[in-house]
């Protein structure tokens, strides 16, 4: 049990017209429970147990938009097609009926298509060096998947522009070698997911909250770095702030580490003093290892650093907390916490990676 009270994560969060209970976030975890590309009736039970648990937004798994290109997972869901659309709808359906929020995140995989088990056939990966009308069908594809996912109930959608997929490999310059106006520069690397979020702003409106999620490292190398020093890091969301982005999750290994020399703020931190939005932190909440390593052997641990996050929250460096692993370990894991008797909490268990409950 904590003696040490958790009520900063209680409190309510508005995000544009959307009110949140808590600031506790389901974060996305990819799971491919969805044949065909079609969330079931699983996956709605999956998704309203979290908000059952206290949950106060979801942000679902990565959903490929429309664009042959997106991903070679055939059981990663859709959001697009009527199947699929009904499926999500009955997942919103049920998350608002436990009182929750949920989140749709596009996930388009750019080049690590190329590495997935299943291959996509006759159909080309994509990657920063495709062509300018190829640019264009992607961005709206990306638009589309929004309006679908508006269409259906969901409360906003996320970009996943971190891990080394599509627009963080135009981010990178380790991988976006164009001398036009997609590359060169860090604002030149920016435009491609500035143009997503804008295509997307201009499909769902100013009232619909857009969030972003980017990192520095990559699912292939930890080490990576977008940007070195805050006033890069501010070059680098700037743009993506004056496209319409509304909300920035900024995923780390581990959340309570500083982002750079000089200073204690996390990369969350810092991304909510440069641009004043909303702002979410990741990694390894309530957790002993990181998300790579865990997938390898059993967490050891079922709370650690929690006094390091009730002091981020305690001083406003971020706004909200995303949890994944801890959340399939424990749907419950608000009520426990808010409870007090964090004792409880389970630690996560690959095999659980296994099944969907």
């Amino acid at each position: 049990m904590t003696t040490r009270s958790p009520q900063v994560l209680f409190s309510p969060h508005q995000i544009l017209g959307v009110r949140l209970r808590n600031r506790i976030v389901m974060a996305p975890m990819t799971r491919a429970f969805s044949p065909g590309g079609v969330p079931g009736e699983d996956v709605a039970a999956y998704y309203r147990r979290r908000a059952e648990g206290g949950v106060g937004l979801i942000i679902t798994e990565g959903t490929y938009p429309p664009h042959a290109a997106a991903g070679f997972d055939p059981k990663v869901p859709h959001m697009y097609g009527e199947a699929a659309l009904a499926g999500w709808r009955r997942v919103v359906e049920g998350v608002h009926a436990a009182g929750g929020r949920i989140f749709s995140q596009l996930w388009h995989l750019g080049m690590q298509a190329s590495r997935g088990p299943v291959p996509l056939g006759d159909v080309h990966p994509v990657g920063p060096s495709m062509p300018l009308a190829e640019i264009r069908t992607v961005i709206e594809a990306y638009g589309a998947a929004a309006a679908n996912a508006q269409s259906v109930g969901f409360d906003g959608v996320e970009i996943h522009a971190a891990h080394g997929y599509l627009i963080d490999q135009f981010f990178w310059d380790k991988t976006n070698h164009r001398t036009d106006h997609y590359g060169g520069s860090l604002e030149g690397r920016a435009r491609f997911g500035a143009d997503v979020v804008a295509e997307i702003r201009a499909r769902v409106g100013k009232a619909f909250p857009v969030a972003l999620r980017f990192s520095q490292f990559k699912i292939e190398d930890y080490d990576a770095r977008l940007v070195n020093t805050a006033a890069e890091l501010d070059r680098l969301l700037t743009p993506l702030t004056d496209a319409g982005v509304d909300v920035f999750h900024a995923s780390a290994r581990r959340f309570w580490e500083a982002a750079f020399t000089g200073s204690t703020l996390t990369l969350a931190g810092w991304t909510r003093k440069l641009t004043g939005k909303s702002t979410i932190a990741v990694g390894s909440v309530s957790l002993g290892t990181d998300m790579m390593t865990s997938f390898g052997t059993d967490d050891p641990s079922g709370m650690s650093e929690i006094d390091s996050l009730l002091d981020c929250m305690e001083r406003g460096e971020f706004d909200m907390i995303a949890l994944g692993r801890a959340l399939i370990a424990n749907p419950e894991w608000p009520l426990i916490v808010q409870s007090g008797h964090t004792d409880r909490l389970q630690p996560f268990r690959r095999a659980a990676l296994a099944t969907l409950t």
